[in-house]
């Protein structure tokens, strides 16, 4: 299965904006998913994750509060839904195939497709 992240864009600190994890070639319903993000010069960062039911879910400290992962089996895509932006989020959001059910690390997932980037203006 190959995923694919969109929905970046570039948004005031303070906005919202939701990406979506699309899987094309297999059923996405059947793995945990993880976002993932990449500001330049930085090495990759976990964001949040979500079980392949959806009734467990981890997120980064970072983003706990403001960010909410959720996902629709039915329409086999993962979202991302981010509000309360700030500079610091800036960066390309990638999103992941569990690769040994629901974590943390990169190294736990697969199957990464290109980037969305968001970019959030002071």
């Amino acid at each position: 299965v190959q995923l694919q992240a969109y929905g970046g864009g570039l948004v005031q600190a303070g906005g919202s904006l939701r990406l979506t994890c699309a899987a094309s070639g297999r059923t996405l319903s059947s793995y945990a998913v993880g976002w993932f993000r990449q500001a330049p010069g930085k090495e990759r960062e976990f964001v949040a994750a979500i079980s392949w039911s959806g009734e467990t879910t981890y997120y980064a400290d970072s983003v706990k509060g403001r960010f909410t992962i959720s996902r629709d089996n039915a329409k086999n895509t993962v979202y991302l839904q981010m509000n309360s932006l700030k500079p610091e989020d800036t960066a390309v959001y990638y999103c992941g195939r569990g690769l040994v059910g629901l974590g943390y690390d990169s190294a736990d997932f697969g199957s990464w497709g290109q980037g969305t980037l968001v970019t959030v203006s002071s």
